[in-house]
């Protein structure tokens, strides 16, 4: 049977970019019927985010909106708008992204919802957070990412501040509002929740912080290592590199015996060896640079001392593990298309929770989500006509 608890909650996603289309691609992989409301003509900016587009659409933008049924809407005229209303009172969420009062402005605000639908849950996702100095900037993650700390304390110690290779900051926004949103939905009432990539991005370097208020001083970088432990960090062998941990006393003695370390005091515990770190790294360095990294790999794996190569991401998708546990999932479109998607990290039962809609193309469900809202053909025909709905050739 389906893992679909939220089969029959209507999300309304007034989303961009990566953070909010995130969260609603878990609403919708868990069940729910998710509408994105998108500009006609143009769409979710990610559409275009690409030279290289696969079916017409950008990586970014397939990546976070598979299940999700595309409704191409002017929003900026009062049909459009009024529109939007009539689906918000027929909804139980909605999630917007646009920045600080623009959606008050545009009479998209909790209490113009509210008027419409008391037990709406509406979640606005944005950039630095309500109130402060910063509340009325524009935000992406590498932008929050600069001004939270996160480049300061990523990359080498002799080399700048590197932004992380991935979108942590979105990804984890979209992770606590679609988390919140659950418990709004579980309490059984309307609620108007906000979120911010800066208070999620702050959430993300907690031990930083308090190492800061702490001591006085200030984190800095420190390439694949981590302060607190050594070794915890990747290491180069004669043919590529692998990451080692070893977090305890244990698990270091073990990792000794692998490498035939002598005894040595200096490195008798985990404070011991953060204090003379530069010391052990170059001794493992040397010991890790005699051997392939496969036969580092067995030999750490025979002593249970965890490691792990350093994979690109291209031998990851061809990885026999990643297959193994299913999570790239095909994805036929209407047109005969086929998309790749990761499929959520989640499995129930023992079977894997899938997508269950390929990503939409703009304006593809626009005539069958308005007539569910109780629009006629003939209103829906005037909606075209004039501008305000939208919907590729094929599916009108």
């Amino acid at each position: 049977m389906p893992f679909e608890p939220l089969a029959g909650i209507r999300v309304l996603d007034l989303t961009s970019s990566l953070a909010g289309p995130y969260c609603t691609e878990i609403l919708s992989a868990l069940g729910a019927d998710v509408v994105k409301v998108e500009r006609p003509g143009e769409g979710d900016e990610t559409r275009r985010w690409s030279g290289r587009t696969w079916a017409g659409d950008g990586p970014l933008f397939l990546a976070a909106n598979a299940g999700k049924r595309s409704l191409a809407l002017d929003l900026t005229a009062p049909e459009g708008l009024e529109a939007l209303l009539e689906l918000a009172a027929r909804s139980d969420v909605l999630v917007q992204s646009l920045r600080a009062g623009t959606a008050e402005r545009r009479g998209l605000g909790y209490e113009d919802v509210r008027t419409r639908n008391a037990g709406i849950v509406y979640c606005s996702i944005g950039a630095y957070g309500r109130t402060g100095p910063l509340a009325g900037q524009a935000g992406y993650d590498p932008l929050i990412q600069a001004a939270t700390g996160i480049m300061s304390v990523t990359g080498t110690a002799d080399g700048p501040p590197v932004r992380v290779g991935v979108s942590p900051v979105d990804q984890a926004t979209g992770l606590w509002a679609a988390v919140a949103i659950l418990a709004a939905l579980h309490e059984g009432r309307g609620r108007e929740l906000d979120l911010s990539l800066y208070e999620t991005a702050v959430g993300l370097v907690p031990y930083h912080v308090l190492a800061y208020l702490t001591t006085g001083d200030v984190p800095g970088r420190h390439g694949t290592a981590f302060p607190l432990i050594v070794p915890y960090q990747a290491f180069a062998a004669r043919d590529g590199e692998l990451m080692v941990a070893a977090p305890n006393d244990r698990l270091f003695a073990a990792l000794a015996g692998v490498l035939e370390l002598p005894d040595d005091p200096r490195f008798a515990s985990n404070p011991d060896r953060v204090a003379h770190r530069d010391e052990l790294v170059a001794l493992l360095a040397e010991r890790f640079a005699r051997e392939d990294v496969d036969t580092c790999l067995e030999r750490l794996a025979a002593a249970g001392v965890p490691a792990a190569p350093v994979l690109d991401v291209g031998q990851v998708a061809d990885h026999e593990q990643t297959e193994a546990v299913g999570l790239l999932q095909h994805l036929p479109r209407p047109d005969g298309s086929d998309v790749v998607e990761v499929a959520p990290p989640l499995s129930v039962d023992g079977e894997r929770v899938l997508h269950r809609l390929p990503p939409p193309r703009l304006g593809e469900h626009s005539v069958e989500v308005l007539a569910e809202a109780g629009y006629s053909p003939e209103q829906i025909e005037r909606l075209v006509q004039t501008g305000v709905v939208e919907g590729p050739a094929r599916y009108m």
